[in-house]
């Protein structure tokens, strides 16, 4: 059995987002809060913004991207926390 060291798996952590294409890019259009159940997905399960590693989204869209979803919450759209049940 391998021994993996520290060094191997932070290396596996950053580069676990890469070469996912940009839903964005591809559909060549930018977020907007009006799509308030599209940008759901761009959430965790607490309501909380994921990285762009994790969703695969590219830089310039996940700035924007965080900015909507701000937006979205200031206008009761979407949720800040998630709620207790």
């Amino acid at each position: 059995m391998k021994k993996s060291n520290k060094k191997d798996r932070n290396r596996l952590i950053r580069l676990k987002g890469r070469g996912k294409d940009c839903a964005f890019c591809k559909a060549k259009n930018v977020p907007a809060w009006r799509d308030y159940e599209k940008l759901r997905e761009f959430l965790s399960p607490r309501c909380r913004i994921l990285s762009a590693q994790t969703t695969g989204v590219c830089m310039k869209h996940q700035r924007k991207l965080s900015q909507v979803i701000k937006e979205a919450r200031e206008l009761a759209l979407l949720p800040y926390t998630a709620s207790e049940e």
